[in-house]
């Protein structure tokens, strides 16, 4: 039986955006840089920076993790998208790990911990030896070492797979996703809390990576839904999606879209009703200036807005609807971001004038990583080849394809 004809590889065309958004945010990064170390000694820039660096990161860590939950799983319906999801994944090293030594460098201009003197301060003292210059450094390699080891063998595999099509392919995936899923855990959980909540290293939060986690799949879904339609209008993933592939992340879009709003009012929750200082100054900082209307269009934009959007059946495959509702969930991403690393350099409300400085770095590192991905999407196939799961992603009923084809080795045979 042969497989659905691809227009692979994506056409040359659309590989002329990133370029674009590269130039466009490396000028608006250049620009905002140099104003930045003449200001504060560049202390906007790296603030900037980590904001852009870690919206590129929860994506990639969202399509691992995806990844692993479709070997798990064993599921059909995402045998057609597990592919770009695969090379999403493997940009974490090594172009988020380039991406991250900008982060190092300008590290003591985001982490004001790294100035502090541990026996004078219990707070930092109970969290050595990881904040400091060493343990930042070592911990942060250890987070993209297993992220490249685990992104890199299931990557391996799947294009192995393509090739030989033997089982042992699928085996090797599906023991790299059961240990992947626990290390992936643990490393969103402490990366998040180190680069992201660092910023603010007296706070304390023990549902911080649960946040980091349901905001990264979030984030993640609504770009591989605008990744599936374009694919799919371009007709690369003509013939091996389902007809309900967009209902059903539709549907995931919707329950992480509850879950992430339920992390973040559970953190809230727990933390004024404590009513302790080290914990209730994060909040208490968010409600000066215009931090606090920045609040309310998180919490009407963020949350309220995409749950009712994605609330009736029939919404969530119209990709009319949910195209513009995903670049949507990218805005309010970004926003959440800043809402959350900002406010330690500008406690007075959002710095507006930097707005140009923050979304080119966004452009820049987008540009660059959308450019990587194509590069390597158009060097294999579009979707996995030899997958066991591709005649039900195809809609085609096995039993009768098996009975087509016995029937094609009998007539052969006479």
């Amino acid at each position: 039986m042969s497989l659905p004809q691809s227009n692979h590889p994506v056409p040359a065309v659309k590989i002329g955006l990133p370029r674009l958004m590269m130039i466009i945010g490396a000028v608006l990064t250049g620009l905002g840089a140099i104003f930045s170390f003449y200001r504060d000694g560049g202390k906007d820039l790296g603030f900037a920076w980590l904001l852009a660096f870690l919206f590129y990161l929860m994506i990639a860590l969202g399509c691992l993790f995806l990844v692993i939950v479709h070997h798990l799983t064993d599921a059909g319906w995402s045998v057609g998208i597990r592919r770009f999801c695969e090379h999403i994944a493997a940009l974490l090293f090594p172009q988020l790990a380039i991406l991250f030594v900008p982060v190092i460098l300008l590290a003591p201009k985001i982490y004001g911990w790294l100035h502090l003197n541990p026996a004078t301060d219990s707070t930092l003292a109970a969290k050595q030896p990881v904040f400091t210059w060493l343990g930042f450094c070592v911990t942060s390699a250890v987070f993209f070492g297993i992220w490249w080891l685990l992104s890199s063998q299931l990557k391996r595999w799947s294009l192995k797979q393509d090739q030989t099509g033997a089982a042992e392919c699928t085996r090797k995936m599906c023991f790299h996703a059961g240990w992947g899923i626990v290390a992936l855990g643990l490393t969103m959980t402490f990366s998040g809390i180190l680069w992201m909540s660092g910023v603010q290293y007296i706070t304390y939060s023990a549902i911080y990576g649960v946040y980091f986690f349901a905001s990264s799949v979030w984030v993640t879904l609504a770009t591989v839904y605008v990744l599936t339609v374009w694919l799919h209008h371009k007709r690369v993933l003509a013939g091996v999606l389902p007809p309900d592939t967009f209902y059903f992340l539709g549907v995931l879009l919707f329950a992480f879209t509850l879950f992430q709003a339920y992390a973040e009012f559970a953190q809230y929750f727990v933390v004024w009703n404590a009513n302790m200082p080290v914990e209730t100054f994060w909040y208490i900082i968010r409600e000066n200036g215009s931090w606090w209307w920045v609040s309310m269009v998180l919490i009407f934009g963020h949350c309220m807005l995409p749950f009712f959007v994605l609330l009736p059946a029939k919404i969530k495959s119209n990709v009319l609807v949910l195209v513009p509702l995903c670049l949507w969930v990218w805005a309010m991403h970004a926003l959440d971001l800043a809402f959350n690393i900002l406010p330690t350099l500008h406690p007075a409300g959002f710095p507006f004038r930097w707005l140009g400085l923050q979304i080119g770095c966004l452009l820049f590192m987008g540009g660059f990583l959308a450019w990587t991905f194509l590069k390597n999407f158009n060097k294999s196939a579009p979707y996995p080849q030899r997958d066991p799961r591709l005649l039900e992603a195809m809609g085609v009923n096995i039993n009768v394809a098996r009975g087509d084809l016995t029937g094609a080795n009998a007539g052969g045979g006479q």
